[in-house]
């Protein structure tokens, strides 16, 4: 049979990822899909350095369009990234007929219920597996490994970046300035690392593992976002000394407030046991938990990044399409796991939950007067919020401010509470004169 061809927009660090390893495994990838995969097209502005890549066998071109009205051409894969020009090439390829295979979180999150219904009318397929940990199949874990579950919460370190800063502070006592710097020289971190640090790639992430997980849209808009820019390395150290370790988690839940059902959608740091897998998860790597009314609790673990790591599940994605891009597109695995009639009702009975609303236990750093009284007045406070204290750990001024200090630290772990109480304590304690600096606040996750 002749093989399918394929045209590639955008050959970076992933594209040429996956040139490469399509090529070195072409004969057990062909054995496995049932007949060749071959990029026959590339599109990149830059043509000289994309024929180097791709030898002369391939045709390169300027103007990714061309790519699209090729009749030859059945998958596009897209990797320039972005919502701009990336979004309106990939519809023009799904107008046109073409299958698509996108990292594009970012792409995906806000605009995937827009794409993938164009895909819906058209009878084509948008696959995306490489948008979510790279290199770890979790999209088709959770569309078709779980699919008899019903998932209960998913929980992942799903941004290397700010994983491997964290690791950092931890590991050799840095504040988060140092451990950023260190991350940029190493390549971990982009000169811009704010999508990272910020939040907004894990939120990307999350979205869409939300929305096959529950059945609903995808709901960037609606996520609550929080990065690890206002993390001191103080908080790392304490956490540590409770048994616990920070980390940046997407976070969703199918979860019952106010006597309805409701799906949580956040991203922020979050301290978790040291004895739970995913707290032992270092460096740039990536993890997520998910938890199945059936199966119980599962993690996947690897690589999010990375040109094959990434490349692994863009080819992953080629031959799913290849296999089935023959079949009526009734019979193949809906984008978002749920048939697509049914989508709008999930919309209806599953809404995502204010942050007011979520219910979680926290750590609290209180900067304070070296006086009595103080720690009276704040748990005070607490009690009086309806909010019960699991554990406090007090600091002596001379440890945290040196010799002769007037200040000192007061660590309070507390036991579930909804946001809303936290937010009211929190402004109360605030206002105390004995109270002298911001108080931080990093939500807790058991994770049991």
């Amino acid at each position: 049979m002749k093989p399918i061809q394929v045209g590639l927009l955008g050959i970076g660090t992933v594209g040429s990822g996956v040139f490469n390893v399509l090529k070195r495994n072409q004969s057990e990838i062909q054995r496995r899909a049932g007949r060749g995969i071959e990029i026959t097209m590339v599109a990149d502005l830059d043509t000289a350095r994309a024929q180097a890549a791709v030898g002369p066998s391939v045709k390169v071109v300027n103007d990714a369009r061309a790519i699209i009205a090729n009749p030859d051409i059945e998958i596009v894969i897209e990797l320039i990234g972005g919502y701009g020009i990336a979004k309106q090439l990939v519809m023009e390829a799904i107008a046109a007929g073409k299958h698509v295979v996108t990292a594009n979180k970012a792409l995906l999150a806000v605009h995937g219920t827009e794409i993938f219904a164009a895909a819906q009318a058209k009878g084509v397929m948008v696959a995306f597996e490489a948008a979510v940990a790279g290199g770890i199949p979790i999209i088709k874990a959770l569309r078709e490994g779980l699919t008899a579950n019903r998932i209960q919460w998913i929980a992942g370190i799903i941004n290397g970046t700010t994983n491997f800063i964290l690791s950092e502070m931890r590991d050799k006592g840095l504040d988060f300035a140092a451990a950023l710097k260190d991350a940029q020289a190493l390549g971990y971190a982009e000169a811009d690392p704010t999508f990272d640090i910020e939040g907004v790639d894990a939120a990307h992430k999350v979205t869409l593992m939300s929305a096959i997980a529950y059945g609903i849209p995808v709901q960037f808009d609606k996520a609550y976002i929080e990065g690890i820019t206002k993390l001191a390395a103080q908080d790392i150290k304490y956490a540590e000394q409770l048994g616990y370790r920070i980390k940046l988690l997407g976070i969703t839940k199918r979860v019952q407030a106010n006597g309805k059902e409701g799906v949580e959608l956040r991203v922020h740091p979050s301290l978790i046991p040291s004895k739970r897998l995913i707290a032992n998860v270092e460096g740039a790597m990536n993890a997520v938990v998910v938890h199945g009314d059936a199966v119980g609790t599962t993690l996947y673990y690897g690589k999010g990044a990375g040109s094959e790591p990434t490349a692994s599940a863009v080819i992953a994605d080629l031959v799913d399409i290849t296999r089935l891009h023959t079949a009526d597109p009734a019979h193949r695995v809906p984008h978002l796991a749920f048939q697509p009639e049914t989508i709008h009702q999930a919309m209806s009975d599953l809404q995502v939950l204010p942050m007011s609303d979520i219910v979680t236990s926290y750590y609290l750093r209180l900067r304070v007067a070296d006086e009595a009284g103080v720690l009276a007045k704040v748990t005070g406070i607490l009690a009086g919020a309806g909010i019960s204290i699991d554990a406090v750990l007090q600091r002596e001024a001379d440890e945290v401010g040196g010799e002769g200090s007037t200040q000192t630290d007061v660590i309070i772990l507390t036991h579930d509470c909804v946001e809303s109480q936290m937010n009211t304590a929190i402004a109360q304690m605030q206002a105390l004169s004995s109270v002298l600096a911001p108080i931080t606040r990093i939500r807790k996750e058991e994770l049991a």
